[in-house]
């Protein structure tokens, strides 16, 4: 016999737990399903949370081997103790992933282990490992299945020597040569991690730019920043193929255009070029569903084409972040309780968690310009602030830009230690709708990092006052 929900949410990540915790404290019979051992999806597992458990790690190993005897501590030898780093790493996703499981019993949400596809309208059925199928039925069902790693065509993953960002968070070893092929977020991340740890980085790009979707004044200042750290840049290349020696592998590279052969040697390559939606084999078509070309689901405020059937996160159309998702996932709930759920979409924050960390809101100047808007530019660098002075911080800037007529903010940017924390102050200005002179008012604590913020949205009616 199927079992009766009022919503059944297929993937248990970030969009889908909180999805399924909106939707039982609004009183709905809620079941999740997730074909991972444990909950929490690719962000909690294999993706943001132990990414950033060895960001942290290596940041302190880097700042104790290069910046403490500066500081006047004097440490003695400092040695790296991987199997250790990659112990406590897993210790926080381990607790994590059992606080998730923790919020499902607590909101009276039932969990089904297996891979979930739908079988008709209303209807979805459960596999497990061992093969059992279990029938559920729903009258709204939720798709939050994620992303998956991009692969490159001619080379192929073998997961020890030819990796993605899966593998690169429980290397074994260090690499001595390591190469990188895609300088977006998650590539600049965890190549910082095995550079600090010892490394030798070369990173691979088609684009003419890392980070190509950020700020382009962003972009080129965080290259500086990650050469001055040791990264090697090859831009407007791509990788045609990797030979598999019994040493080494050989990277094979041209210009984006073509030609230019050139050819690197490395220990490990790490595969980073993106992330794709996680969308096939769900029984879309029994519900008549159709994917965009990139396999993306449609949606209009989560609901797809089919009646009862929405989507959230990465599965649909927009920026591949856990917090998007999450913020989906609480709104579609509401919406389908009969509530007005609601996503802000143009005060999302967007985060790279390298050092200094680079954080985003709103529009860049690029995209301002490419809509015609006018608008002016208030900018703060970190040389002059007095908390990065003190700390030995002063790479960076705070980068703010507002409607020249309405002094609205826009977009703001910044490359700051802890930008992405910082970067909140400037999503809830943008969610009110502030103006700069709103933030530039508003009295910051001194000295600290975050008075940059304020300084550069006086910049931008030219009244900043620390140099």
């Amino acid at each position: 016999m199927a079992q009766d929900y009022d919503v059944v949410i297929i993937g248990a990540g970030p969009g889908g737990y909180n999805c399924a915790i909106r939707a039982g404290q609004l009183g709905l019979k809620t079941a999740i399903i997730e074909k991972r051992g444990t909950l929490g999806g690719t962000c909690l597992n294999v993706g943001c949370i132990p990414s950033k458990a060895l960001l942290h790690a290596s940041e302190l190993f880097e700042e104790a081997n290069k910046n403490f005897k500066s500081m006047g501590i004097d440490v003695g030898s400092v040695k790296l103790n991987l199997d250790q780093m990659m112990a406590q790493k897993d210790d926080a996703v381990s607790g994590l992933t059992k606080g998730v499981a923790g919020l499902m019993k607590k909101n009276k949400v039932d969990v089904h282990e297996g891979t979930g596809r739908i079988k008709g309208k209303g209807k979805v059925v459960v596999t497990s490992d061992e093969g059992t199928e279990t029938e559920l039925s729903a009258k709204n069902i939720v798709i939050a299945t994620g992303s998956e790693v991009t692969p490159l065509p001619g080379v192929e993953i073998d997961g020890e020597r030819i990796i993605s960002s899966d593998q690169a968070i429980g290397l074994k070893s260090v690499p001595k040569k390591l190469v990188l092929i895609g300088a977006g977020v998650i590539g600049l991340e965890l190549g910082s991690v095995w550079r600090r740890l010892g490394s030798e980085v070369t990173v691979v790009e088609y684009m003419d730019r890392v980070l190509p979707t950020m700020d382009g004044e962003v972009s080129k200042t965080a290259k500086k920043l990650f050469e001055k750290q040791g990264m090697t840049f090859k831009l407007s290349r791509k990788v045609t193929g990797v030979e598999a020696l019994k040493t080494k592998l050989k990277v094979s590279t041209e210009a984006a255009s073509g030609g230019d052969e050139e050819t690197l040697d490395a220990d490990v390559v790490l595969v980073a070029i993106g992330r794709r939606p996680y969308t096939e084999g769900l029984g879309l078509d029994t519900v008549g569903i159709e994917t965009d070309k990139r396999g993306f689901i449609p949606n209009d405020h989560w609901k797809t084409s089919a009646e009862g059937v929405w989507v959230i996160g990465d599965a649909t159309t927009g920026a591949m972040l856990a917090h998007k998702a999450e913020d989906e996932g609480a709104a579609c709930a509401e919406r389908i309780a009969g509530k007005a759920g609601h996503v802000n979409y143009d005060a999302i924050p967007n985060v790279v968690y390298t050092f200094p960390e680079i954080a985003s809101v709103g529009a860049t100047e690029e995209q301002l310009k490419e809509a015609g808007r006018d608008y002016k530019v208030g900018k703060f660098p970190y040389m002059a602030n007095s908390r990065g002075r003190t700390n030995h911080q002063t790479d960076g800037f705070a980068k703010i830009l507002a409607d020249a007529k309405t002094d609205e903010i826009l977009g703001a940017h910044l490359i700051a230690p802890h930008a992405g924390e910082m970067i909140a102050e400037l999503a809830l200005a943008m969610e009110f709708r502030a103006s700069s002179e709103d933030v530039a008012r508003t009295c910051h604590a001194h000295p600290t990092l975050s008075e940059a913020i304020r300084q550069a949205a006086m910049g931008v009616e030219g009244w900043t006052m620390q140099m």
